[in-house]
């Protein structure tokens, strides 16, 4: 099977087609990632997620994380002897003012001060060991996220690439899962240690002074209600930040991939008038996001000084009086600020958390989206063996609903035949390609292959039975036996090069100084528009379809190289059912049956010569490009 990405440039359903096809974006992904053109469009804008709520997200993450169990038990465990360690200190330095100190039991004090050293150099070891196996989990966690991810991306539907930029979609598979990750990575066991510390400090301080405790927890309330109210106002600007990041990245991709473009219309000032402006934006929206999530550090610094103050203030007072000693105060003191450590650092990491919460969403957004896989309400049925016969009856498609594309297109072609769409472009010649592969369903009719409606057929088994040959080929960056091994993966060495011969590749191949074993540069940029297209015709002749379709393969070519180009492309149409678009009208004057389209219909059909006795579209069509060839 050919498979070949392709922008579609000059294609009826290009970005600058006429009105009624539909508008261009991101070309639709072709049978093993080719590009098919002919989908319905987007704009340069990256459309708005729908945002999942926080609740949501985060039992979505906790679904992804709670697979990695023993790393979790140990990260447990680990923190809970960091964070009891670390409570101890407070304690053990108040019995050393209490019963040391005061006293002048210096022998006493010097064995408590080792053992207070001894806490905390084992507190921070833990702690250490704790990050190292956090980084192993969030990182295998992250991992399946991702995987997850591409695997889906993998399985939607064409529409749904048409909608979207290329940058969008990077920005959520690299820059949103990054997020993610730095937030698992930093974030998860400070939760966990916060929780603890917490915990422990408020049973600690009961211990000592109920009085006192009461005191140091009397601003909690405060802080838990200022840290939401802030939290409600910056989740919508971290999310918008998220967005403008994807537009902009979309924005780069489409500019970097046209700097030819650019450049041939001097458009490099307009292009960075338009990058500033979308530059604009996202320094705005992230601006906002992060001076309002920067009030949280202060006000709860605020706060915190408020709490030790009291417990300052309250304590002296106790102690004043004989109700508690300086050691408990001292002790007290210090629980007050590990009572407020954990609330200030989750609001420094505020901005991250927000962060990684919004790209989650646009993650599992994506994630969401029905694959093409999941429309069906029938069993479909797996395709084996394909002998050809392809039936169009009476089959209307349109992109939009108010746009027809094709109005009631019926053709028949039979095993081995080969059937020429020729018109101007929106004719609507791409699109019945693209029903053909399946890459739209159509909205009436129907489409049978050796009998068999469309619709119950297996969409990946169907494909494997079809090639496809694009004007512009599209090669991997790797060696050229590698991408022709791309049309059947289990191919042999020898059958790669055999491949390569009868697609008149070989010889070019051979006196590259590395052979089959070239490297290419992306989308093959290091050979000719010819070369390129040999390897992926050889490519498709590996892939031995039942049913080719040629998608003006040769009008991108000079004729010297079209001639050897449409000599390898009638071997491999040889005893194939073949549809062929062509620009070039010589190119399909043995076809058995050529097909005129107009505005979406089929206003001629017959042989070359049958056509030209009418003296028709085809007859117009046909001496223009005689007149101006000679």
């Amino acid at each position: 099977m050919a498979n070949d990405n392709n922008r579609q440039r000059g294609h009826e359903e290009s970005p600058r087609g006429p009105a009624g096809g539909p508008p261009g974006g991101m070309p639709p992904m072709g049978m093993g990632g080719g590009p098919m053109g002919g989908g319905p469009g987007r704009g340069m804008m990256m459309q708005k997620a729908r945002a999942k709520n926080t609740k949501g997200t985060l039992l979505r993450l906790w679904n992804y994380l709670r697979r990695q169990r023993l790393g979790l038990i140990a990260i447990v465990l680990l923190t809970l002897c960091s964070t009891c360690l670390t409570l101890a200190g407070p304690y053990l330095i108040g019995i050393a003012i209490d019963q040391y100190i005061i006293p002048k039991n210096y022998s006493g004090l010097l064995w408590l001060c080792l053992s207070l050293l001894g806490v905390y150099v084992l507190s921070s070891a833990m702690s250490w060991v704790q990050l190292y196996v956090m980084t192993g989990v969030s990182q295998r966690t992250v991992w399946e996220l991702r995987n997850d991810l591409f695997a889906h991306l993998q399985q939607l539907p064409l529409p749904y690439f048409d909608s979207k930029t290329h940058g969008e979609l990077m920005s959520r598979t690299t820059n949103d899962i990054e997020n993610v990750s730095n937030t698992l990575n930093q974030t998860v066991t400070q939760l966990l240690s916060s929780f603890l510390t917490v915990i422990g400090a408020i049973v600690l301080m009961l211990s000592l002074n109920v009085w006192l405790t009461l005191v140091s927890l009397v601003v909690i309330p405060m802080a838990m209600l200022l840290t939401s109210q802030i939290a409600k106002r910056t989740r919508k600007h971290f999310s918008s930040q998220q967005k403008s990041l994807g537009e902009l990245n979309g924005f780069i991709e489409e500019t970097v991939s046209g700097q030819k473009v650019v450049k041939t219309f001097n458009r490099e000032a307009k292009a960075t008038e338009q990058f500033h402006a979308i530059n604009s934006k996202l320094r705005d929206v992230g601006s906002k996001a992060q001076i309002l999530s920067g009030f949280i550090g202060p006000v709860m610094n605020v706060i915190n000084n408020i709490s030790y103050a009291l417990v300052a203030t309250v304590g002296g007072w106790m102690a004043f009086n004989g109700l508690v000693t300086i050691g408990v105060i001292v002790s007290f003191l210090n629980y007050s600020k590990q009572l407020g450590r954990p609330i200030n650092e989750l609001a420094n990491q505020f901005n991250m958390i927000q962060s990684a919460l919004a790209g989650a969403e646009r993650v599992f957004e994506v994630m969401d989206t029905p694959t093409e896989y999941e429309r069906t309400d029938h069993k479909e049925k797996s395709v084996h063996t394909v002998k050809g016969e392809v039936i169009f009856k009476d089959v209307s498609f349109s992109y939009k609903k108010e746009v027809p594309i094709l109005k009631h297109i019926s053709l028949t072609a039979l095993p081995g035949q080969t059937i020429a769409l020729v018109g101007p472009t929106g004719a609507g010649k791409t699109t019945i390609v693209n029903l053909l592969t399946r890459f739209y369903d159509i909205d009436n009719g129907m489409i049978t292959i050796d009998g068999e409606n469309l619709r119950n057929l297996e969409k990946d088994s169907l494909r494997s039975q079809l090639g496809i040959v694009l004007q512009d080929a599209y090669l991997f960056s790797d060696t050229i036996r590698e991408n022709i091994r791309y049309g059947r993966l289990d191919a042999t060495e020898a059958e790669i090069e055999k491949a390569a011969q009868m697609a008149n590749a070989d010889s070019f191949i051979r006196k590259l100084p590395q052979g089959y074993d070239t490297l290419l540069s992306a989308e093959g940029s290091n050979l000719s528009q010819g070369q390129r297209q040999l390897i992926t015709i050889a490519r498709a002749i590996l892939a031995d379809p039942a049913i080719l379709i040629l998608d003006e393969a040769t009008s991108s070519v000079d004729t010297r190289t079209e001639m050897i180009i449409q000599e390898a492309m009638n071997l491999l149409m040889k005893g194939r059912t073949s549809f062929v678009i062509a620009h070039r009208l010589s190119t399909i004057r043995e076809a058995d049956l050529i097909l005129v389209m107009n505005g979406g219909e089929i206003i001629e059909r017959g042989s070359h010569q049958e056509l030209l006795e009418v003296k028709g579209f085809y007859y117009d069509l046909y001496t223009s490009q005689f007149n101006r060839a000679g």
